[in-house]
């Protein structure tokens, strides 16, 4: 992967539907060059274009991020039932207090309770759980733009 390739990446970061003209036209090359280091790209898994939601915006009263303790050795295997979980957009292995943090979308807080106690509680190793409602997003991921209300909402 080149300095080319990177600016692309970083263009379709802030619009994934960028067209590839204008792409090569601010970065001095061909649409053909574009196109090829894009799929080259994709195909690598270097990076894919997806389509990011605000969860308020959608209808989920009740984002979270839940903080997951796990004894071991049940880490790899809890982690892989909880991907699998529906409401899961996010999952990822930190550091910390907590072995994992998982993002989940649920429509009210009684779906999110559903989840912590019928699905996220049986899964195997799962020893404790901190959940954080997601309030109000101020900044998503590579620019993203949520609706930012003045109203205090």
């Amino acid at each position: 992967m080149d300095e080319l390739d990177l600016e692309i990446i970083k263009s379709l970061q802030g619009d994934g539907r960028k067209r590839y003209t204008e792409i090569a036209k601010d970065l001095g090359v061909t649409e053909g060059t574009v196109r090829n280091r894009v799929s080259r790209l994709l195909e690598n898994q270097v990076f894919q274009i997806i389509g990011m939601v605000d969860p308020h915006q959608m209808g989920y009263d009740a984002p979270a991020l839940i903080g997951v303790t796990v004894r071991p050795p049940h880490l790899e295997e809890a982690a892989a039932q909880i991907a699998a979980l529906p409401e899961v957009s996010y999952l990822i292995l930190v550091s910390g207090e907590y072995d994992l943090m998982v993002e989940v979308f649920c429509r009210d807080r009684e779906h999110l309770a559903t989840l912590l106690r019928e699905k996220l509680q049986n899964v195997v190793g799962v020893e404790r759980t901190q959940t954080f409602f997601i309030l109000h997003t101020y900044k998503m991921a590579h620019g993203a733009r949520p609706v930012l209300r003045g109203d205090g909402n």
